[in-house]
């Protein structure tokens, strides 16, 4: 057998695998672990608003100490970090095979996808590390470690012009977030015929509510690191958590960080809806090994989100 012919084949193979119902699976794992990471840090922010949120972080690693003190919370955190990894899984074969939709072999989208799926790999080994017995792995706290990156970016040649053009690009992405979230471009996600009309609804409040919360938290940290670039102050940079404390220093008091708190907690439904309605999870053929992939179906990706 010819060698061309036998690497035709591996490819075929595994692109099928990659658009099976193992890897929708995966997907689905992948999107609750994402939900219930929504969900903590939800129920922190909003203990915040209020208290002084029982020493914790309003980030990723308050949530996962959050989780670990729960009944079987040892359990729960194996769960948490291995459908973390199915989420990582899921976004390698984005960047190989490129994602649903008929623009989704393009360079930057299968680009996107690698970086996210280096993003979930490290998120998943820090839970697996935590529940494994490292307690620093899990739960460093995002306004410490952002202030030391800040601070020894700041001290290389043209650290300034670096994290002013982060804190911008930050801001940018919170915007875009927010945008995308006004413009309802997650309908293109869902089966919107499929719902009955108080679901469609319910999606629109919860879509909208979510996105403009997360985008309002994105847009607002990078404002914090843009500060922090002019002023040539690490410490002005602040992580997720001090980011979302912020918002009780505001004139409308704890009831801001309150709102977005109950906003971000929206998410979750909306996370575990989204695989169990998303479009063309494997229904759409698949093309012989050297055809184009613009029209591949796999588990639908959500633009903007990590």
């Amino acid at each position: 057998m010819h060698l061309p012919s036998v690497t035709a084949n591996g490819k075929g193979r595994a692109r099928r695998a990659a658009k099976g119902r193992t890897a929708e699976a995966v997907a689905r794992a992948g999107f609750v672990g994402r939900g219930v990471i929504y969900l903590l840090i939800g129920a922190l922010a909003l203990r915040i608003a209020f208290s002084d949120g029982g020493g914790r972080q309003a980030d990723r690693g308050g949530a996962v100490a959050e989780l670990a003190d729960r009944p079987f919370g040892n359990i729960l955190l194996w769960l948490l970090g291995i459908a973390l990894a199915g989420m990582a899984l899921w976004r390698l074969s984005e960047a190989l095979f490129g994602q649903a939709g008929p623009d989704g072999h393009k360079p930057g989208k299968r680009a996107l996808s690698g970086a996210r799926f280096l993003f979930y790999v490290f998120v998943s080994y820090s839970v697996l590390a935590y529940a494994a017995g490292d307690e620093g792995s899990g739960s460093g706290a995002s306004d410490r470690q952002t202030k030391d990156v800040t601070a020894k970016v700041l001290d290389w040649p043209a650290g300034q012009w670096l994290v002013a053009a982060a804190g911008i690009g930050v801001i940018i992405a919170g915007v875009w977030i927010a945008g995308r979230a006004l413009m309802r471009k997650f309908h293109k996600r869902l089966r919107l015929s499929e719902m009955p009309r108080r679901m469609r609804q319910l999606t629109d409040v919860l879509g909208i509510a979510g996105g403009v919360a997360r985008g309002t938290v994105f847009a607002v940290a990078g404002g914090f690191a843009l500060t922090a670039a002019l002023q040539h102050e690490p410490g002005e940079a602040k992580g997720m958590d001090n980011t979302l404390r912020s918002f009780t220093e505001t004139g409308f008091g704890p009831w801001l960080l309150a709102l977005i708190a109950v906003a971000l907690r929206r998410l979750r439904p909306l996370l575990l809806g989204e695989r169990a309605l998303a479009q063309g999870l494997t229904a759409a053929p698949l093309p012989e090994p050297g055809s184009v992939a613009g029209g591949e179906a796999g588990p639908q990706t959500e633009a903007g989100n990590s």
